[in-house]
């Protein structure tokens, strides 16, 4: 069994919209659910998407397979707005309504008080031909493409504060071990609703400071298994006998679900064979809202021992 850090997981405020996405068959689906989402995955501060999960046609407004996704921006003031707007209208252009067959439906699970209307950045892309109709009882904005039938999307979608950089780190034998454990961990989240892993089994856990700013976050050295005969004598703290730490990384609409997460997630792989230790990523306080415990998990007490 494998013993968990006494340590906390470092999380921040973001904005979240999360939306249905349907199409007439899985391939389609599949590339407009991933292009959405992964244009690209990326580096803190600028927009991260995530599948929640996928559904099927019993699951969806429309009657069509679908998936529920999630677009992420980091803050929560006017720029980090203007930039959510702008990144959710590009990504939906460029990543979902290029894709045939496909529809978009507002799906954030409670009422908010913040809607983006998507006419000024999706629905002009009719070029003035686009409408808007009722369907499924909702306001939908109908654009003509040349496919021969028209893009769907609702014309309000709602966001919200979520909490983003939920995480868990899996300190594991060999590169194996880290592998399998590390997308056991990505099933056990894609059962849980109204959270997303925005980079699936994660390879390159980074941290705040760098020798090269320009690029954003930088490999976080000190846990790089590969490094332990190049850093200086006591330095590294990757522990004996482990050769892999994946990270998982994960957002979620409120902070109960980003604890719950991590609490099925820990209970889900704690035997797994080749897991040696689990913990979390922080940035001693200095980036994030948010400190979430190991130990007030409600986990088992002889975990930590």
């Amino acid at each position: 069994m494998a013993i968990i850090d006494d340590t906390y997981c470092e999380a921040f405020e973001g904005l979240c919209c999360q939306l249905m996405v349907t199409a007439q068959d899985q391939e389609f689906l599949y590339r407009a659910a991933t292009s959405f989402t992964s244009l690209p995955s990326t580096v803190f501060g600028d927009a991260e998407g995530g599948i929640v999960r996928w559904l099927s046609e019993k699951e969806t407004i429309d009657g069509r397979l679908g998936a529920i996704v999630q677009l992420w921006v980091t803050g929560t003031g006017k720029k980090a707005t203007a930039k959510f707007y702008e990144q959710l209208g590009k990504r939906i252009r460029q990543g979902i309504l290029i894709v045939p067959t496909t529809a978009v439906f507002n799906y954030y699970p409670s009422k908010t008080d913040m809607q983006f209307n998507m006419m000024n950045n999706v629905g002009h892309c009719g070029d003035g031909c686009e409408e808007i109709i009722n369907k499924f009882g909702r306001n939908m904005i109908s654009v003509p493409i040349m496919m021969g039938y028209d893009f769907l999307i609702e014309e309000e979608l709602s966001y919200a504060k979520g909490v983003m950089g939920g995480n868990i780190w899996l300190f594991c034998d060999s590169v194996y071990s880290g592998i399998k454990v590390g997308r056991e961990a990505v099933k056990i989240i894609a059962e849980i609703d109204n959270v997303c892993t925005t980079f699936d089994v994660c390879s390159a856990g980074s941290k705040l400071e760098t020798n090269f700013p320009e690029i954003g976050p930088t490999t976080n050295h000190l846990y790089c298994p590969t490094l332990k005969e190049r850093l200086p004598s006591g330095e590294c703290k990757v522990p004996k006998g482990v050769n892999s730490i994946p990270e998982i990384v994960f957002n979620a609409l409120a902070i109960d679900t980003i604890e719950k997460t991590m609490s099925n997630v820990i209970e889900g792989l704690i035997n797994m064979e080749g897991l040696i230790k689990i913990s979390a990523g922080n940035y001693g306080g200095k980036l994030g809202t948010y400190k979430i415990y190991l130990r007030e998990l409600r986990l088992k007490e002889s975990y930590f021992s």
